[in-house]
């Protein structure tokens, strides 16, 4: 079969590999019709991961079952299906307790297997025509037949339920308005989720005019962060009063976009947010990041100011999304016609051009924002 293969920083191909056979009784084979690349797909492909050559990319995927294995009982070949990009066993005590980004089980100890990409575990990737995935039972939520919602229950793998995963690490409550710091995919399901879920008012904060226009769209106030200090243009657009909750993504920079600043957001966060407000970080912070811009932040240490987050009483709320605690209600959600994630997708293209598209994509360069590869 063809898959989207990594092989040295910033350049991956497509080219023929052994397709994937059961091998645990509670296996499925599925046949992709749709899988995405990812923000964190670009932190493999830049080399920032310790990724190792010949690994098979992809974590967002779909598709329709294609092979069943012995002790599979809830689906059956032909079913649509969606996987959560974070592969859990769904037996430990994290799963049972509905932490399946957190399965002990996946990632024994919990040394984040990073050559691999934290979310995959020790299993290949989707970017291919056929995928194995293990503990089928729980990880594969079962779709609608046929084609409709396509574009938007590929989302569901990871960006609509991370985005309002990041929503809820923040506490929030209907009501309350909220900034979203970084209008990538992830915080345009950060900001929409928001809107769903009832927010007075939503900021977002980015300087990629395609982006804020995205949040306009969809009824946020967008914040150009490359005119002026983001938190005094929300302190001015509200008079003065602070923001209650803010979620946050990764990979800040400075105002020219030109130079990495990881903790430049936390210590906006910090300011802008209400006293006993609360912070939600979804954005992948990496335990080691060998593309980071100095040496601590390398290791995975970010300095920002712990006494202003104490003296204003603020709640932190971090880690990876526990997908299977919302996809199935998300789900409904768009077959209800209430959600509609699919107005991030910018391009749908067939499995061979990927290539071209990761390098685009890392280039932020003709309005690539979030592609969906079609095997």
């Amino acid at each position: 079969m063809r898959a989207v293969v990594y092989d040295a920083p910033f350049k991956v191909t497509v080219r023929p590999v052994p397709k994937p056979k059961i091998l645990h009784p509670d296996d499925i084979i599925v046949k992709v019709t749709t899988t995405c690349i990812c923000g964190s797909d670009l932190h493999m492909y830049e080399g920032r991961t310790a990724a190792e050559s010949g690994i098979v990319f992809g974590h967002e995927n779909m598709g329709l079952v294609d092979e069943v294995g012995s002790g599979v009982t809830l689906l059956k070949k032909g079913d649509r299906v969606v996987m959560p990009f974070n592969v859990a066993c769904g037996r430990c005590l994290n799963c049972e307790e509905g932490k399946s980004a957190f399965c002990t089980h996946v990632n024994p100890g919990f040394v984040m297997p990073m050559g691999k990409y934290v979310a995959m575990g020790p299993y290949p990737g989707g970017q291919a025509e056929f995928v194995r995935v293990p503990f089928a039972d729980f990880n594969a939520l079962k779709l609608p037949s046929g084609t409709e919602h396509e574009e938007d229950f590929a989302l569901l793998a990871d960006i609509f339920p991370t985005g309002w995963h990041g929503v809820q690490l923040s506490g929030f409550r209907p009501g309350e308005s909220i900034v979203v710091f970084g209008a990538g995919p992830v915080g345009l399901m950060a900001a929409y989720s928001a809107v769903l879920r009832g927010a007075s008012e939503v900021y977002v904060v980015d300087r990629v005019p395609e982006r804020l226009a995205k949040a306009k769209e969809i009824g946020c106030t967008p914040i150009d962060f490359s005119a002026s200090d983001p938190v005094g243009q929300i302190l001015k657009l509200r008079n003065g009063r602070v923001i209650n909750l803010v979620p946050v993504g990764y990979q800040a920079t400075t105002s020219d976009g030109k130079t990495e600043q990881p903790n430049v957001i936390l210590e906006g966060l910090i300011r802008v947010v209400r006293p006993t407000g609360g912070l939600g970080i979804p954005g992948l912070y990496v335990p080691s990041d060998p593309g980071a811009p100095d040496s601590a932040s390398a290791k995975g240490y970010i300095s920002f100011p712990f006494g202003k987050l104490f003296e204003k009483g603020l709640t932190l709320g971090t880690g990876q999304c526990n997908v299977k605690t919302y996809n199935r209600y998300l789900r409904d959600l768009i077959i209800a016609g209430k959600a509609k994630p699919s107005f991030v997708v910018s391009h749908n293209l067939s499995l061979d051009e990927a290539s071209d598209a990761y390098n685009k994509f890392d280039k932020r360069i003709d309005g690539y924002t979030k592609v969906l590869l079609h095997p």
